[in-house]
């Protein structure tokens, strides 16, 4: 009777083991080039440190209409309006909670000019829920993006 309370206490153990090291991988599962929901816009989710941002890095409409690159027009702040939008880093501070779930960070919406709390959700390998939010997550929206590049 012994042998099984000890072959079950080293089979949990190894689950556990094993589970805590696929979730320290799941931490970097986000990292790619994803397509918005509108197929405007790709960001590159990267990391720094122990945070994830994301730039923009293609552009349906690559250029104004005077034929120069498309700018941050609507940014609140004057002096940003005429940086472009293609590198602009809009997903800021994102910190892995587990569960495929990165929290505690902000979305810069150029459309719009405003900046927004948000979380992202990877629901599976190629498709992540982008939820920008003011004040509680239920008061927002979620954005469906789509993995163009794995870790690019």
């Amino acid at each position: 009777m012994q042998k099984f309370p000890q072959f079950l206490l080293k089979t949990v153990l190894v689950l556990l083991i094993t589970a805590t090291a696929t979730i320290a991988q799941n931490a970097d599962a986000v990292l790619g080039v994803w397509k918005n929901g509108e197929g405007t816009g790709m960001v590159q989710i990267y990391k720094k440190g122990d945070k994830y941002y994301g730039k923009i890095v293609w552009l349906k409409v690559v250029n104004d209409p005077d034929g120069t690159p498309r700018k941050d027009l609507n940014n609140p702040e004057e002096k940003l309006r005429t940086r472009p939008l293609k590198g602009l880093e809009n997903l800021r501070d994102f910190t892995f909670k587990g569960s495929n779930t990165w929290e505690e960070g902000r979305i810069y919406d150029p459309k719009t000019g405003n900046d927004y709390a948000c979380e992202m959700k990877l629901v599976d390998e190629n498709t992540l829920e982008v939820r920008g939010f003011i004040g509680v997550s239920l008061f927002g929206r979620t954005d469906v993006w789509k993995r163009q590049v794995k870790k690019g």
